[in-house]
């Protein structure tokens, strides 16, 4: 197995071949997904940084690694050794990659990367820096795969069908409304490279990136019908003859990148150039008018139809049972048999698979104890798998994939004794969740009228958490899923308006390097309020139903209000679950849910 050092030599000995003094090397496969299979993860290969989100960029001299502040203390212990420096996104004095590529490219110098992995909206940033420099972009070489011996292969899992029963919408109604946004634009061809938007038009599913159900497609959408490009492999002779039925004709997944240098100059292209790849959007003919519009697909699917809300109550009702059985575990185990980080997490996968309807968890779990819940990403492994052990807090960041949608569930749990200012910590975040689940609004408002909320309870006290408060949440896609979410900043692509039928994360968290972290984390639904004269009104239904360990709860520093919400919350978890439950597990929740 080569080295870092190693790698990266190789690589700069392939840049040099081709004329290339700077090489991009972005988190990211030929659709722009945040998370992508064993295939794609070039990234993590050239730099050994294994978090799901990064930019590497190797010159001639140096490689640096861009990532945000999930991720700070994880790359800083993966990056040594490796002579990858590493560059936090969003501090002070710390330049973003175009800044970067402004001052390090030289006169007349070349930019490089796999257009494939790069945005369209990057890949012309990129494109516009070298011209300033009288340089180029050479976007057709994916040099990593000319250096990466034994890389896996693309994934051939094969495809199944959601059944009407969990989408609420047959493909002729999706494909319907995405025509009309079409001609709308004046488009007559839509091209979509996203997974999770053509799986969601489409009603099918996959297992092409581990624990995402996605699969590997490019799509053109026409007013008659879809081309589809995939690899039939994949499908099914009965999947075969329900995409036939919708006017989905086949073809083989790479021939994509040809087929659209032949796109008829009368056609008018709808693209989604933060969404599209700038190889393929490269090979667009010149003469081919494009329009620029967001993906319809993005918001459609992120508003969940009223037999998606059902199905979804149901698989957080699923997903809360099993975590209260976990809870009764660690609590009466930890400390009497060995439990690991990782043997904790599997414990949780099994209370899951005893509900029904499980099909896999629905993001890499996160099972951190002690001083590994102050990493915010963290993920456990062999080399650092722990025994659990009282005087501080277990944190579990993890999610299920149900027939009937995906969860996101974190909880903080407290072993024994835990010192004062875990506990002061521990109830800072559960008086922010609380805050933030609170409003009545108007329609209209967006994460960034709400975040003060979750913040307050840090800010007042001179503490942060270096990370979003929520995020959309996909039915068996992406577990982030736009266009809405808490944040205090703009961030393109989760900044809409709320609207009823959307379901948004609530998890605020402290996180203090070598000691402990908190997190908790439920999943709110977005209900319609009153309409009266001063307009329509919204608000927050918290759909988790798991108990906030009262056992790191510190009522002295919570005022009325505060005990009030979390009193009703509990009363609430318990009228949900315990119907689920025997006797015993029915009084052992009643003590983790009693008033205080």
């Amino acid at each position: 197995m080569s080295t870092i050092p190693e790698r990266l030599e190789k690589l700069r000995a392939k840049m040099q071949e081709k004329g290339i003094d700077i090489y991009i090397i972005p988190t990211a496969d030929f659709h722009q997904s945040e998370y992508v299979g064993e295939h794609f993860k070039a990234r993590e290969y050239i730099t050994g940084f294994t978090g799901s989100a990064g930019t590497a960029v190797v010159s001639k001299t140096e490689a640096r690694l861009w990532t945000d502040g999930r991720y700070f203390i994880q790359a800083a212990k993966q990056l040594e050794g490796t002579t990858v420096e590493l560059m936090k996104m969003g501090q002070p004095g710390v330049p973003k990659i175009g800044e970067y590529l402004e001052t390090a490219l030289a006169e007349g110098e070349t930019v490089g990367f796999d257009g494939r992995v790069v945005s369209v909206t990057e890949g012309e940033e990129y494109e516009k820096i070298a011209s300033e420099k009288n340089g180029k972009v050479v976007y057709a070489y994916d040099l990593i795969d000319e250096v990466w011996e034994d890389r896996p292969i693309l994934s051939e899992e094969p495809v199944f069908e959601l059944e009407q029963k969990y989408t609420g919408e047959t493909v002729e109604s999706k494909l319907a409304r995405t025509r009309a946004a079409m001609k709308e634009a004046g488009a007559t061809a839509h091209v979509l490279t996203t997974l999770d938007d053509i799986c969601w038009t489409l009603n099918i599913r996959g297992n092409d990136v581990e624990y995402f159900p996605l699969v590997l497609t490019y799509a053109v959408i026409r007013m008659d019908k879809v081309d589809l490009f995939v690899n039939e492999k994949k499908l099914s002779d009965e999947i075969k003859a329900h995409l036939a039925a919708d006017g989905v004709i086949l073809h083989p997944y790479n021939d994509i990148y040809e087929d659209i240098k032949n796109v008829a100059a009368e056609e008018v292209l709808m693209v989604d150039p933060g969404r599209l790849n700038f190889a393929l959007y490269k090979n667009i003919p010149e003469n081919v008018k494009k329009v620029e519009e967001r993906n319809p697909a993005i918001l459609f699917k992120c508003v969940k139809n009223p037999t998606e809300v059902e199905n979804i109550r149901i698989a957080e009702i699923k997903d809360s049972v099993a975590h209260v059985r976990f809870m009764k575990w660690l609590k009466e185990n930890v400390g009497k048999e060995t439990i690991t980080e990782m043997s904790a997490s599997d414990k949780l996968d099994e209370f899951r698979a005893e509900m029904g309807g499980f099909i896999r968890p629905s993001f890499g779990p996160i099972s951190a104890f002690g001083e590994h819940s102050a990493i915010v990403h963290y993920s456990s492994s062999p080399e650092t798998n722990v025994e659990l052990h009282e005087g501080t807090f277990l944190m579990t960041d993890t999610g299920a994939g149900f027939y009937e949608g995906s969860t996101d569930i974190t909880r903080t749990y407290a072993f024994g004794e835990v010192s004062q200012i875990m506990k002061d910590h521990f109830t800072l975040v559960a008086i922010s969740n609380l805050n933030l689940a609170s409003p009545i609004f108007k329609k209209g408002c967006c994460g960034m009228n709400f975040d003060y909320l979750a913040r307050k309870p840090f800010w007042d006290r001179g503490l942060d958490f270096n990370h979003g408060t929520g995020h959309g949440v996909g039915y068996l896609l992406n577990i982030h899923e736009g266009p809405a979410g808490f944040r205090y900043t703009y961030r393109a692509g989760e900044s809409d308006a709320f609207q009823p039928g959307m379901v948004i994360t609530d998890e605020p968290g402290i996180y203090i390097e070598g000691s402990h972290g908190v997190r908790l984390e439920n999943e709110l639904l977005v209900c319609e309020g009153e309409k009266n004269e001063y307009g329509e009104f919204l608000y927050f239904e918290p759909i988790t139903y798991v108990p906030f360990d009262l056992d790191a709860i510190n009522p002295d520093i919570m005022n009325a209000e505060d005990k009030e919400r979390l009193n009703t919350y509990h009363a609430t978890v318990y009228e949900k679950v315990s119907p689920y439950l025997n006797d015993e597990e029915k009084e052992w929740l009643k003590k983790y849910t009693r008033a205080i």
